[in-house]
């Protein structure tokens, strides 16, 4: 690879550099320019069907003013005004070969056949065979059930007029240029259509890969929102209920405020933290390595449920039975009822109590009641909240059921059921 120098602006030095573009190879350039020319094309077929065309047509006249075609002609006392009319009739045609093949190719018919009958024999004629091929490339195959008689028809023409003792041979050269041109154009059609599946196979692809990329970063953005709301909801229910404990101890018992204040702080800082280590998680880049905690599990059952009584929600624990459950398991009892218990500081009122009773099952089973003795009401997510939601998420992810609704009368509060069945063997 050839090298060259660049000078730096730091050291006024000369250090070699790779240069920055490499040659071109030739088939990249030349599929580079058929990509351009075919672009163009699209964008104005009329210039390429006139410069065609006139190619042609050219070629035609050449062939009449320059005498060529009494090399082959039967017959060489043809008028001139004839021949040039013959050349124009095969030749200009060839204008409306992609749009209209199939009557391009019945407006050079009646020429083919004055060419052939009056033995001028203009090579011309083989034009005709273009117009085969476009026929081959944008219609039916069908349509070559009348083409090929159409194009044979005037070399027997020529046969019987002019007694032609090998017509066997002229008959058989027609054939097989006939033959040649529809095979270039089904080949060319061929190559076309699958060029076009594999194209429209890459755009759905394409699509597809986009829609799955929304569907995950939706799916990111819910799990994201469902953590945030677990962490910051539970803890700021927490410390209101602190704060509002202290101030009414502030006036008759500093040292219950104090406490207060040292709950909220503590609880603070555990918010924080759990805050900075997913914002952490979500900006995390290459090179950088994120703070990361476990998981909630049921061991911390019992700190959550401290928490929540030190923010003035007395809280009774019942369990019944001992089971190991997997982490996602435990993870999802944990989050249901710190929902659970935020949703009583937030909505009961001041005298409510809460009880929790956790009953495990085997294999992996468990049913979990969080009740309370509040006001009740209408559910946290008439106002849009995502609490409900996300219990509901969590547990749908282990075919579970959850009921959350006010408790049947007599009883006043509310009423959260989670029930996440046995695990199937895999």
């Amino acid at each position: 690879m050839r090298t060259a120098f660049r000078t730096t602006d730091e050291d006024a030095t000369m250090e070699p550099v790779a240069e920055e573009r490499a040659a071109e190879p030739l088939t990249d350039y030349l599929h580079r320019v058929t990509r351009r020319l075919r672009a163009f094309d699209r964008r104005h077929p009329l210039v390429w069907d006139v410069h065609f065309t006139g190619f042609w047509v050219t070629a035609a006249l050449i062939d009449y003013y320059g005498g060529g075609w009494r090399t082959l002609a039967h017959d060489q006392g043809v008028p001139d005004a004839l021949l040039l009319a013959l050349s124009l009739g095969l030749s200009v045609p060839l204008l409306w070969r992609r749009g209209h093949p199939r009557a391009a190719l019945l407006a050079t018919a009646p020429a083919a056949f004055v060419n052939a009958w009056t033995g001028a024999v203009l090579q011309a004629a083989f034009l005709q065979l273009v117009l085969v091929h476009h026929i081959t490339l944008r219609l039916p195959l069908r349509t070559l059930g009348w083409v090929v008689p159409l194009l044979t028809a005037p070399v027997l023409v020529t046969v019987a007029r002019y007694g032609e003792e090998t017509w066997h041979q002229q008959v058989g050269f027609q054939l097989t240029s006939i033959a040649v041109a529809a095979l270039i154009g089904i080949t060319v059609r061929t190559r076309r259509t699958s060029t076009e599946a594999l194209e429209d196979r890459a755009r759905r692809l394409e699509i597809e890969r986009d829609q799955q990329a929304r569907l995950a970063a939706a799916a990111e953005r819910a799990r994201i929102a469902r953590e945030m709301h677990d962490i910051i909801g539970h803890n700021l229910s927490v410390i209101t209920g602190l704060a509002d404990g202290g101030r009414y101890a502030a006036a008759k018992s500093p040292e219950r405020a104090a406490q207060a204040l040292d709950a909220i702080g503590t609880t603070s800082r555990q918010a924080l933290g759990e805050l900075r280590r997913l914002l952490d998680v979500l900006r995390e880049e290459e090179g950088e390595e994120a703070e990361w905690a476990p998981q909630p599990t049921l061991a911390d059952l019992d700190h959550l449920v401290s928490g929540v009584r030190k923010a003035g929600l007395p809280v009774r624990t019942t369990v019944r039975g001992r089971a190991s459950l997997p982490p996602g398991r435990q993870l999802t009892v944990y989050r249901v009822v710190q929902e659970a218990l935020t949703n009583t500081l937030k909505h009961a009122g001041p005298e409510a109590t809460s009880e929790i009773v956790l009953a495990y099952g085997g294999n992996g089973a468990v049913t979990v009641t969080v009740t309370d003795t509040g006001r009740g009401g209408p559910a946290p997510t008439a106002s849009g909240g995502r609490g409900l939601p996300g219990m509901r998420e969590r547990t749908a992810l282990y075919g579970g059921t959850l009921e959350a609704g006010p408790r049947p009368h007599p009883d006043r509060g509310w009423r959260v059921h989670l029930h996440l069945p046995e695990e199937i063997p895999q």
